[in-house]
């Protein structure tokens, strides 16, 4: 069975370099603690909200152990006005592919819950590979 890897986002999407350390730690831990008190899971990487971020809080969130993690690929799938193009999805994302890539696709969009095995098949049969960040740790 394959691990499911899920990431802290923080509770409100606040920009963290915007925010003192003592709100971070709020917002980082009370994630944490809700998804390890509901499913046992400990999170260890954190994508920052927004994609921003400055030295102190990458720093910070260290000190919390985590590992600040961003992406390589994105694209406007999270505004919830601009679903139901779901050619439009399939085509960025497989368009965009590349080696080491770090796809940041939201779970709050239809659109890609309705691509993502037919993505997911199309990229292996191109020959890429899937894996979980824990796998580039090493």
């Amino acid at each position: 069975m394959k691990d499911i890897l899920f990431g802290n986002h923080t509770v409100n999407h606040k920009s963290m370099p915007e925010i003192d350390n003592e709100t971070i730690k709020k917002e980082v831990m009370e994630l944490h603690t809700s998804i390890y008190e509901k499913f046992g899971y400990e999170m260890k990487y954190i994508r920052p909200p927004k994609g921003e971020y400055s030295e102190r809080t990458v720093a910070y969130t260290n000190t919390l152990e985590y590992k600040t993690v961003m992406w390589s690929f994105a694209y406007d799938d999270w505004d919830e006005s601009k679903q139901g193009r779901e050619a439009y999805g399939k085509k960025k994302i497989l368009d965009n592919l590349h080696n080491g890539e770090v796809m940041l696709l939201h779970g709050t969009s239809k659109d890609n819950s309705n691509i993502l095995d037919e993505c997911l098949k199309e990229i292996k049969k191109q020959g890429y590979e899937i894996k979980s960040l824990d796998e580039f740790e090493g």
